[in-house]
């Protein structure tokens, strides 16, 4: 396998998926399954491996002067069937004409994170933990993704001067004990480049730890290589974040990737969101969790899909997820199930939400009831 290239524009030598036929010789699937040797970065270039009318590439034309695509080889290769519009993969990296259709209820920046920004690149909203926004890069746009507003301006990495003045801002508020650095992804950066930014936020007595969230494992797992996990090894208070959002994203290779990261002693959390179509249903929620677990990820948030522009057909009702919630609890181990969370809109931070365990109280008792909607009397300690 071809390694990661630090220009982005190539991300493997994949040609086609290829099988084996009866009598044993190779045989290539039909053409619609080609796969791409490079990112996908235009319709263009995407109309050459994934069916489409003219009215529909019209269509897309009209999308990509909006939002930005991209698709890498890896997550191109997960598509079941390219046909199939309600494929949970294809959902998640190829536009939809959904994406333009207008609606009320969307925000350009729905959690607030410019107005809470201290500088063009330092959200500080909680007291003790700010995000550093170092690239509005990705390896794959989302279709779903909370932050396209960064894609308005072009895609770049964060000029180094305004990191220099979020790290200073950093160092001159020692409240600040947790530092996200995020994007964009982070993994897109050159390696030196981000020991640069993360040996800085280490050597700020004050920053006890440092998470980055990145979707590489997912997207592209041949980033996490030797070069990389050298460089996060040297520091002993790295966290990571990552986004699976359904169980056909955990394959070998980004399963590898996890294994290469947690030998480095780091860590690593899951963070999904609720999309409708894609994994909104409790068996594949649970699918996906008990699969995070068996590889050592631990499920962490299920986020409420935010209302973003050009993805209200992702969202679901906030009941969906408490149903979730409520259909996994006591099903699986506490450790598989995550923390179903809103984020709130205009700046208000995350509110937890969970089924209604506590039926009553009083000054001496509390009426309960579990996971098999059994309700009991639980005395209440003074």
């Amino acid at each position: 396998m071809k390694n990661y290239e630090e220009n982005g524009e190539c991300s493997g030598s994949y040609t086609s998926l290829i099988d084996t036929g009866a009598d044993g010789s190779m045989v290539e699937d039909p053409p619609q399954r080609r796969i791409p040797k490079c990112s996908i970065k235009d319709v263009d270039s995407l109309a050459r491996y994934f069916p489409m009318s003219s009215r529909e590439k019209h269509e897309f034309h009209e999308i990509e002067k909006r939002y930005q695509l991209q698709i890498t080889p890896h997550y191109f290769s997960l598509i079941k069937d390219i046909n199939d519009s309600n494929d949970p993969i294809r959902m998640q990296c190829v536009p939809s004409v959904k994406e333009i259709t207008f609606n009320s209820e969307e925000y350009i920046d729905p959690l607030g994170e410019e107005k809470t920004s201290v500088s063009s690149c330092l959200i500080h909203r909680y007291p003790n933990r700010a995000l550093l926004i170092v690239t509005s890069k990705c390896f794959m746009y989302c279709r779903h993704c909370t932050r396209k507003r960064l894609w308005r301006n072009g895609l770049r990495e964060t000029p180094a001067c305004d990191i220099k003045k979020a790290i200073d801002y950093i160092r001159n508020n020692p409240e600040i004990r947790e530092v996200i650095v995020s994007g964009g992804d982070p993994f897109t950066l050159s390696t030196v480049k981000l020991d640069n930014i993360l040996g800085k936020l280490s050597s700020i007595d004050t920053v006890k730890v440092i998470r980055i969230g990145t979707r590489a494992p997912v997207v592209l797992p041949e980033r996490v290589d030797s070069g990389l996990c050298y460089m996060l090894e040297k520091y002993d208070n790295i966290w990571i974040n990552v986004q699976f959002n359904h169980p056909r994203e955990i394959t070998e290779m980004s399963v590898a990737a996890c294994r290469k990261l947690q030998k480095c002693g780091i860590p690593i959390s899951n963070q999904s969101v609720l999309l409708k179509g894609i994994n909104d249903d409790p068996a594949v929620m649970k699918e996906l969790c008990e699969k995070l677990t068996s590889i050592k990820v631990r499920p962490y948030y299920l986020f409420q899909c935010d209302p973003v522009v050009g993805a209200s057909h992702f969202r679901t009702s906030v009941f969906k997820g408490v149903e979730i919630m409520e259909k996994m609890r006591g099903h699986t181990s506490g450790m598989a199930v995550p923390t179903f969370v809103v984020d709130g809109i205009d700046g208000k931070g995350k509110v937890p939400l969970s089924p209604k365990y506590l039926m009553s109280s009083s000054k001496n008792s509390i009426k309960l009831r579990n996971y098999k909607f059994e309700t009991f009397d639980y005395q209440n300690p003074s």
